[in-house]
């Protein structure tokens, strides 16, 4: 969240960020709410002053002026109680609206109402240009018998899905090497939980907006994350940090889930928008520092770039508009790997930084030098999601045989298996070399 300093001072700037991420918010109720906030906060700390002088009296007074004094001591209490109670329902507004304040966009962020207003800024690789009619990775599935749309329906219900055979292990193979690829760039492997409680999901900006797309356990009252970012950034929250730690770099592999609630159209066919993946998520917790932040995004956004040219998939980066940011990103850039199917590049990676909004929710704090306490800026970007990522693999890498190729990256994970080749016995699913 934003410090209300902060929103204070800079109202405009404040109520602009709103407009350009497409968020309703009453500016002129929070600050009113703030107004009220301080001066209950004001008169309850005058009253439980004259409350300690009166107690004082009291206890001095001679017999004979007791109970009048008593009498005024137990209307202090009253007026107090009474303090109390505005205050508490006065902050319990006030806390609910904070919530709702987004975090204001870097001034790069393009104007735009949704994705169709991000801005392209570079593309690396070309789009396979096929001299036969290629598949989409649903009928690839199908014939090599490796991906089971149809069954997973069956059994889990729509937006699922079934993957066998060397679909498995393809999908294994990109979240070892995605896991590999950044251990080896020193970020710190973590095991987490996929159940979380609200604190962390509120603290992570998921809370209050994106109750709908979450799966929630109501008798524990848990929620499924949709993302490791929750469970990771959280790891350090009500925590105050050496700032000599800093930058501290996680990388998590986790199953996600997605209700996806209001999706529509093609994005609901197939494997591109589904309610269970994995996903190797990258978090990093930073010093206080805007050039730092953004030079610690362009890495972690260089980190998933490598990774899709380990897999030879063509794809773009582009700066997220307004209107296609979440409540808690200052600046997010996409990367978008080419999609033979749906004749154009579809999403696959989100790197998002938060400035210190997720800190504050969170109370992830560190202590420079000095001995000052600051709150941290938090960062974040995929690696690698699977199965998504497995709609540019089969139909980029597909052949006129029929066959897959395998990325040379991704041959030491499968055991060697060089391409997926058709079925011509059922029960080796696609495991041919």
């Amino acid at each position: 969240m934003l410090d209300i300093h902060y929103i204070r001072k800079n109202k405009d700037l404040v109520r602009d960020g709103a407009r350009k991420k497409r968020f309703d918010l009453d500016l002129d109720r929070l600050v009113e709410l703030d107004d009220i906030r301080r001066r209950l906060i004001f008169d309850g700390d005058e009253l439980k002053a004259k409350m300690n002088t009166k107690s004082k009296e009291v206890s001095k007074a001679p017999p004979e002026e007791r109970p009048a004094l008593g009498s005024a001591l137990k209307s202090l209490k009253e007026k107090i109680k009474e303090n109390t109670s505005k205050l508490n329902s006065v902050e319990e507004e006030y806390d609910t609206v904070m919530l709702l304040v987004p975090n204001v966009p870097d001034k790069e962020v393009p104007e735009g109402e949704d994705d169709s207003g991000n801005v392209e800024i570079r593309r690396h690789g070309e789009p396979p240009d096929f001299d036969f009619e290629p598949l989409d990775h649903i009928e690839i599935g199908k014939r090599l018998d490796i991906i089971d749309i149809e069954r997973g329906a069956r059994i889990a219900g729509s937006s699922n899905y079934i993957l066998k055979g060397a679909g498995e292990l393809l999908n294994r193979a990109v979240l070892s090497m995605a896991m590999d690829h950044m251990t080896r760039k020193g970020y710190i492997p973590m095991q987490i939980p996929v159940l979380v409680k609200d604190f962390a999901m509120q603290g992570t900006g998921f809370y209050p907006y994106g109750e709908d797309q979450v799966y929630r356990t109501e008798k524990e009252g848990l929620n499924l994350i949709g993302t490791a970012e929750v469970p990771v950034t959280s790891f350090h929250s009500d925590e105050i940090l050496s700032g000599s730690d800093l930058p501290i770099r996680y990388v998590a592999q986790s199953s996600c889930f997605r209700r996806e609630a209001g999706a529509a159209g093609r994005d609901t066919r197939g494997l591109y928008r589904v309610h269970q993946f994995q996903k190797v998520e990258q978090v990093l917790i930073c010093r206080n520092d805007m050039e730092n932040s953004e030079n610690e995004l362009l890495g972690i956004l260089e980190n998933s770039e490598e990774f899709m040219r380990m897999l030879s998939l063509p794809y773009r980066v582009v700066n997220v508009c307004g209107g296609d940011l979440g409540l808690p990103q200052a600046r997010k850039y996409d990367i978008e790997a080419w999609m033979p199917s749906r004749g154009s590049y579809g999403e696959t990676h989100s790197a998002s930084k938060f400035h210190d909004f997720q800190a504050r929710r969170l109370k992830i704090r560190y202590r420079d030098e000095s001995g000052k306490i600051h709150y941290a800026h938090t960062l974040n970007n995929t690696v690698v999601a699977s199965p998504r990522i497995l709609i540019p693999m089969v139909e980029i890498h597909q052949r006129s045989d029929g066959c897959v190729d395998v990325p040379e990256a991704l041959r030491p994970y499968m055991g060697g298996m060089e391409r997926i080749e058709p079925e011509e016995e059922e029960e080796n699913h696609g495991l041919t070399r």
